[in-house]
């Protein structure tokens, strides 16, 4: 028999539009001789669906929507999956909808409470089997965490099951896919079974889904590879033994997967809110020339529009190669000096400030002028501002609070520094649209004469590898020292990490690549007084 994967891109809450994408799916996987459909985890509302799942009528509305799709349904088996509501529980299910009926449902039994998951606040788990017959192959279904422990593989293989179908909303960070099968690989050792693995692909607010499904056979050989980043229907042959077989996509390199992963980030952000286009301010510096060339690839040059606004700091090589990435882009581009508003400032306050050595203040001026003329462009032309700041700076609080902090999306908070000149060299190796100097020059905010990043920050190879280890791995001061940095700036890094807690809460969301983001994983209190010494 023949099988088929629906990897979709779901619109959350949606229930009209992800109930026709998945009728389309079926329609094109029952003309390819398919019969059976496998949709991704919660398909029929997107995920994750967050507070939405406390209301009633969210769910009675997913039910409503789950029949009407049955009945459009003929010809071919499919497996969706839903929200459901039962006995005054709440469940995150899958159904299986055959012959104009839902003829099986089952609920997932491990409900993730961990990273960027919160299943536990909204679901019950269930306790038992999904197993069904078609084509003479008895298939069980598990739900995404579920193939994370052993339980529910083992009751699905107990009760007759030769091949477990996954549905997954499983988002992506970098190396997940492999950590993907190796959870695989344990489960067929276990139970003998092969896998079909279902994944979503797509933007959710700060997640990115990626994929990428496969399957492998009993021998946990895999068997068939789908592509990542992108929606596309695979068609399975199940041969002898229930082994599947399909065609096998190559997988992006780490440099192209992240960069991959950014675009449909802000691709989906920006077109399932609907906004017309993006705006930024472009410096001359490698994090906006990076953020502009994503933007173009995600969205096209005619949705993006960038700024240069120079102050009395602002370098003329910075102001020559924003100019002409901007050409190179094709972008609609403007410049406006900040100059005579930023004398005006320092003009007013000049009685009040009298005494008073400059310091940061008149810097976080020139960066406050910028966001002012950024969000009045975004409040006329209903453009979102992309902010251009990178996970190094906000680690340690290197930004300006309604200054370049200011804007509705940030597409490289999750992206350290040094990942930043390496994405933008790669970026450059499918066509040169950031100048070279961009990426060579010292790193500057060109907020004072003569500036340069590493006269605050230690130099950023040291900085990202203490923040790796702290933020992404939880690592402990002292473990963080045996990596060989300097125990006063592993110390000074962790200190300035904690104290910027108040600055991230105020941050715009931001697309995830890593396992641990400033986001839904990230939940550290603003007002403490405890300080790392272990």
């Amino acid at each position: 028999m023949k099988l088929a994967i629906a990897q979709i891109n779901c619109v959350l809450g949606d229930l009209k539009e992800n109930s026709a994408k998945i009728l389309r799916y079926a329609e094109q996987a029952k003309d390819s001789g398919a019969q059976l459909m496998l949709t991704p985890e919660l398909s029929l509302c997107g995920y994750p669906p967050e507070d939405l799942l406390l209301r009633s009528g969210f769910f009675q509305a997913c039910r409503a929507a789950l029949d009407e799709l049955a009945l459009d349904i003929s010809g071919i088996a499919v497996i969706v999956g839903h929200p459901h509501e039962q006995d005054g529980k709440r469940y995150n299910a899958a159904s299986l909808l055959r012959d104009g009926k839902v003829v099986a449902t089952y609920f997932k039994h491990s409900l993730p409470n961990y990273a960027v998951f919160d299943e536990k606040r909204y679901f019950s788990g269930g306790t038992e089997p999904c197993v069904f017959e078609l084509g003479g192959i008895h298939f069980g279904i598990n739900i995404c965490a579920d193939v994370w422990e052993q339980d529910a593989a083992r009751l699905a293989r107990k009760a007759g099951a030769q091949v477990l179908l996954v549905l997954n909303a499983s988002p992506y960070a970098i190396e997940k896919q492999s950590s993907r099968y190796g959870a695989l690989r344990l489960r067929i050792a276990e139970t003998g079974m092969s896998v079909i693995y279902a994944n979503m692909v797509g933007g959710q607010d700060e997640l990115v889904f990626d994929g990428g499904s496969f399957a492998m056979d009993s021998s946990a050989q895999l068997m068939m590879q789908g592509a990542v980043f992108e929606e596309e229907l695979s068609i399975l042959e199940m041969g002898a033994n229930a082994r599947p077989a399909g065609e096998m996509a190559v997988l992006p390199d780490e440099e192209a997967g992240v960069y991959r992963a950014l675009c449909l980030g802000v691709r989906d952000y920006i077109g399932k809110n609907r906004f017309p286009g993006v705006l930024l301010g472009l410096s001359g510096g490698i994090d906006s020339a990076l953020t502009m060339a994503i933007a173009v690839d995600a969205l096209g040059a005619d949705k993006v529009h960038a700024v240069m606004m120079p102050s009395p700091y602002t370098a003329q090589i910075s102001l020559d190669d924003a100019r002409e990435m901007a050409e190179i882009l094709g972008v609609h581009y403007d410049e406006f000096s900040i100059e005579p508003l930023f004398q005006d400032y320092l003009a007013m306050l000049k009685p009040c400030f009298s005494g008073r050595a400059e310091d940061t203040t008149e810097e976080n001026l020139q960066a406050r002028i910028r966001g002012n003329i950024l969000m009045a462009l975004s409040n006329k032309f209903g453009s979102l501002v992309l902010t251009t700041g990178n996970k190094s700076e906000m680690s340690v609080g290197y930004a300006t609070l309604y200054g370049d902090m200011a804007g509705g999306f940030s597409v490289l908070k999750d992206v350290s520094k040094m990942l930043v000149y390496r994405l933008a060299r790669y970026r450059n190796t499918l066509g040169q649209v950031i100048p070279e100097r961009i990426i060579a020059r010292a790193p500057s905010a060109e907020l004072r004469p003569d500036q340069t990043d590493q006269d605050n920050l230690p130099p950023y190879e040291v900085l990202d590898g203490i923040v790796e280890c702290y933020v992404e791995k939880n690592m402990a001061i002292p473990e963080i020292v045996s990596f060989g940095y300097a125990e006063a700036d592993v110390r000074r890094v962790v200190h300035l990490i904690r104290s910027s807690e108040y600055k991230r809460r105020q941050s715009a969301v931001g697309v995830r690549i890593t396992e641990r983001g400033y986001g839904k994983d990230w939940r550290y209190p603003v007002t403490v007084r405890y300080q790392d010494s272990y």
